[in-house]
């Protein structure tokens, strides 16, 4: 009573100076510098009284709350919790430092996403999104700046939330070895450790934002097949101002192929398909100069980029060190290419998802490097690609399946659909790609490569896998706020069975007359079941096993076909 008394006085101030500015206004001309300067005494006065009017409401709204809750729960009265004001353990609370009050759960904004893994990368959102999910959050006040976790990563924004900077955390390490995979007599034996471990990825992803102009920046210190290097995984600037909208130019990571789109904390199994793997390192891939966008409905999504070198690509310094395939410092003229991927998703219900799609991706004009170190005096240079994977399992191991160097390689190109179906807790999905690349010079061939996969997810318990219309692909399974790993309350997260099948065909032209046309790169197939065990949304662990079967190519650790098993296991970590 005695708020709504003080209000009702400052109200019937603010009328009394109102009149009296009405009545100032039949001074004489004489009067006008006076009357203008109480105008503006006035105005000030108003100003610092609706100030203090809005405080008092805010203090009545709270009084009322707090006095209604103390009537349910018969704690002490309102009179009593104004004359003990809230203490820390080094003193009263600092005036200048606001706590949000608790928000009713039922009121609480919930994401479509709450609950699953942050992403790998940049999150880049609109700044309609993004003042969404720090309102939707816990946070603190703290001098005009909000301090929370939106989507599960550490911000720091201003209280409009234009000035915004977010430090995540993407940590793999891997650990594990091969069993059954030793080579056949006169075959090089290969980094097949019978245990290892590798940084698979450590990345902290830093993303500026002033309104809708976002620019991130994620160095990964997990950057290569094994420990002991620090590259940069994207370093871009993006523009979010139109609605679901995302314009991008820097070094990024072009989506292409439904798996490639996912973040890799999302992943069924601790590696991509080698396909898919393939496929996206052609003009796209880790830290990738790129320009373009990607626009996502509901039903459909688009992206494209036109794209050129990537990071350290010509640095001599790097010649065996980034992750895909090293840099040059003879490089005279760098590579351009583009992606494309569209997808469509014709069925959305509680139980069901359907998503279609398809990806293309071309290397039009590919790197040329020069004979000799002193590239400043050559005056040619030759073009050429390759193409490699590994077992599905990176802690270092030798390709198998490899077609060596293809000269005379004027343009590359890959395209190839994508399905999924997801009913209830069960995930199907797969995607098959052709590979092309085309060669200048007499009596040389295009070669051709394919490759497919296919794999399904089962969800036991918790939240199962779900369909992200920002990606155009899958999430992982979410853990919710009641369920998260507390053995005492019976709580023991989420927890998926996968199945994994994967094939590429790296031979072409195998009976070909001129012998510059065939490539025996090996034909490679894997098998892979496995377990991911997620106690919340911020942590997972991957159990894989997996049998690989790969035909003789002219690698030195396969000149007979070769064949193994492999036992890994991944703690992750996502902010």
């Amino acid at each position: 009573m005695r708020c709504k008394a003080v209000v009702s006085s400052f109200a019937f101030a603010s009328f009394l100076l109102s009149s009296a500015a009405s009545s100032s206004a039949l001074a004489s001309p004489s009067d006008d510098a006076q009357i203008r300067a109480l105008r503006v005494e006035m105005a000030q006065m108003r100003k610092e009284m609706m100030g203090q009017i809005s405080t008092l409401k805010v203090r009545l709204a709270r009084s009322e709350a707090s006095a209604h809750r103390q009537e349910h729960t018969g704690t002490a009265s309102v009179q009593n919790t104004h004359a003990n004001p809230r203490m820390l353990a080094s003193g009263p609370i600092d005036p200048r430092v606001k706590f949000a009050e608790p928000i009713p759960r039922a009121n609480r904004l919930r994401l479509a996403t709450s609950g699953t893994p942050t992403s790998d990368r940049g999150d880049i959102m609109s700044w309609k999104s993004f003042r969404a999910a720090t309102a939707g959050e816990e946070d603190v006040h703290v001098g005009g700046m909000i301090i929370g976790f939106p989507k599960g990563r550490f911000t720091i924004a201003t209280e409009d939330a234009a000035y915004a900077l977010s430090i995540g955390l993407a940590f793999h390490e891997d650990f594990g070895g091969f069993f059954n995979a030793g080579p056949r007599r006169g075959e090089g034996r290969g980094a097949f450790n019978s245990f290892t471990s590798n940084m698979r990825r450590l990345r902290i992803p830093f993303t500026f934002r002033y309104k809708n102009f976002v620019a991130a920046v994620t160095p990964d210190f997990g950057a290569n097949h094994n420990d002991g290097y620090v590259g940069l995984y994207e370093g871009n600037l993006n523009y979010t101002g139109l609605r679901n909208t995302i314009l991008t130019v820097g070094y990024f990571q072009p989506r292409v192929t439904e798996e490639d789109s996912e973040s890799s904390n999302d992943f069924f199994t601790l590696e991509r398909p080698s396909i898919t793997d393939m496929v996206r390192n052609i003009a796209a891939g880790d830290a990738r100069f790129s320009v373009g966008a990607l626009h996502y409905e509901k039903r459909w999504w688009i992206a494209g980029y036109f794209t050129g070198q990537e990071w350290g690509h010509r640095n001599a310094s790097d010649s065996s060190s980034t992750y895909y395939g090293g840099g040059s410092g003879t490089t005279m003229d760098s590579q351009t290419g583009a992606t494309l991927r569209v997808a469509g998703r014709p069925v959305a219900t509680k139980d069901w998802d359907v998503h279609v799609g398809a990806s293309g991706i071309s290397a039009f004009r590919l790197a040329c490097n020069a004979a000799s170190s002193t590239s400043g005096s050559a005056t040619s240079c030759s073009r050429s690609t390759s193409f490699g994977q590994r077992p599905e399992f990176d802690i270092g191991e030798a390709n198998l399946a490899a077609t060596g160097a293809i000269n005379h390689a004027s343009q590359v190109w890959a395209a190839g659909p994508e399905l999924g179906v997801r009913w209830d807790r069960l995930l199907v999905k797969g995607e098959y790609y052709h590979v092309g690349v085309q060669r200048e010079g007499a009596g040389l061939k295009s070669a051709g490569f394919q490759g497919w996969y296919g794999s399904a997810a089962y969800t036991i318990f918790g939240t199962p896998r779900m369909y992200s219309e920002k990606s155009g692909a899958f999430t992982a399974p979410g853990v919710k706020d009641n369920e998260e790993f507390n053995p005492a309350l019976n709580h023991w997260g989420a927890l998926e069975v996968v199945g994994h099948y994967s094939v590429i065909d790296l031979n072409s032209n195998l009976g070909d007359a001129n012998a510059k046309n065939v490539i025996r790169g090996g034909q490679q197939t894997v098998w892979t079941g496995g377990l991911n065990w997620y106690p919340n949304r911020h942590f997972r662990l991957m159990l894989d096993f997996s049998h690989f079967i790969v035909s003789r190519s002219e690698q030195a650790t396969n000149i007979y076909g070769r064949t193994g098993n492999s036992v890994a296991a991944r703690v992750q970590a996502g902010f």
